[in-house]
């Protein structure tokens, strides 16, 4: 059964969402109710000919940090340097190009007009950062996502070089503020990175327990 939200900030349990992770239709994207969402594992994830759709997924694409594989060339690659890492520097220039980056077998963005003002407003308020990367003074990849405690929900990130955003992930990780990186949803260049699969059941445990 999906459910239909209204004005009250209110979720149904997330074991009750479709065997697609399908949770909810509906609401709106204020601050108080996203913020109730990532603390119970639901995310938006909708596109501008659909309402908002909120997920909750059976299974959770993860990447704990110390779990991080950085391959023999990654490592030369950070080891020269040609990559410089910032935080929380130009988040809307990031949500921005994670909204407009040509993705394989994937026609247009779900990262809407109105995800990005609410986003962009969750990082001036604070919940919302972002890894910048940049070669030669351009921004060049990078990743935006919301923190729950010690857990980073990743949204989204691009790369307009080879590399940047595996970049980004690894300087994410290597800041050990975080005890895991939520990825959401499966991709064959996150799992080279060490990233797995684990239970709603889990993540929940993690998540009330890293709160903060």
């Amino acid at each position: 059964m999906i459910f239909r939200l209204d004005k009250r900030i209110i979720f149904p349990n997330p074991s009750l969402a479709e065997e697609d992770g399908l949770l909810a239709v509906g609401g709106d994207l204020s601050t108080d109710r996203l913020l109730l969402a990532y603390h119970n594992s639901i995310f938006p994830w909708y596109n501008d000919d659909t309402p908002i759709l909120w997920y909750s997924p059976h299974e959770r694409f993860v990447l704990f940090p110390d779990e991080l594989k950085i391959s023999k060339s990654m490592r030369q690659v950070l080891k020269t340097g040609h990559l410089k890492v910032t935080f929380d520097q130009n988040f809307a220039n990031v949500i921005d190009a994670c909204s407009s980056v040509n993705r394989k077998d994937q026609s247009g963005t779900w990262i809407t007009a109105d995800m990005k003002e609410a986003y962009i407003r969750l990082h001036r308020e604070g919940y919302a950062h972002s890894v910048e990367v940049w070669g030669d003074e351009k921004l060049v990849g990078g990743l935006y996502g919301i923190q729950v405690g010690a857990v980073f929900c990743g949204e989204s990130m691009f790369s307009k070089v080879s590399n940047a955003s595996k970049v980004a992930l690894i300087n994410l990780c290597n800041t050990g503020n975080y005890k895991l990186i939520d990825c959401q949803v499966y991709t064959q260049h996150l799992e080279s990175l060490g990233a797995r699969m684990i239970s709603r059941e889990e993540y929940i445990s993690i998540l009330q327990n890293n709160a903060g």
